[in-house]
């Protein structure tokens, strides 16, 4: 067989996209809003800095906010608002994903347990959790009833 026969034997192979492929808008708008939100708690942190073996009042509420922020906007975008596909991505996962933080709740508790505090790093751990999880239940429950009394 000449070279062109064979050629044509051949089976093609599919090429494989490339793995960003539509997704670089997600990507891109994930990194900005969590640059937004991260600069945010950044700031609230120098305003409410955390005294050595004190409470991390700054931490404490900026993840029960952001939950109640999340709440929120949850039921807003699927319930309500037919928002953009890079809405959700963008706040839901960008601005609130970097302005919470578990990292830092985390390092929080370790850093009162390993400082003598561990009554302090244990009542943290417990309240955050519970707050946070009472926050994004009272704020989706509160904002659907507001929700439903708007309607006519």
């Amino acid at each position: 067989m000449t070279a062109p026969e064979t050629e044509s034997l051949r089976v093609p192979t599919p090429r494989r996209p490339p793995v960003l492929r539509g997704q670089a808008s997600v990507v891109a708008v994930v990194a900005i809003g969590g640059a937004i939100g991260a600069t945010a708690r950044y700031a609230l942190s120098l305003w409410w800095p955390l005294q050595p073996g004190g409470f991390p009042w700054a931490t404490f509420w900026t993840n029960v906010v952001g939950c109640a922020v999340i709440g929120v906007f949850m039921v807003v975008i699927t319930d309500v608002w037919a928002a953009h596909r890079l809405v959700r991505p963008f706040f839901g996962t960008g601005v609130l994903g970097g302005f919470t933080t578990f990292s830092t709740y985390a390092v929080d508790i370790r850093r009162l347990v390993d400082s003598g505090h561990p009554g302090t790093g244990l009542a943290y751990l417990a309240a955050t959790l519970l707050a946070a999880l009472t926050a994004v239940w009272l704020a989706a429950t509160a904002t659907r009833r507001v929700l439903k009394r708007r309607q006519p």
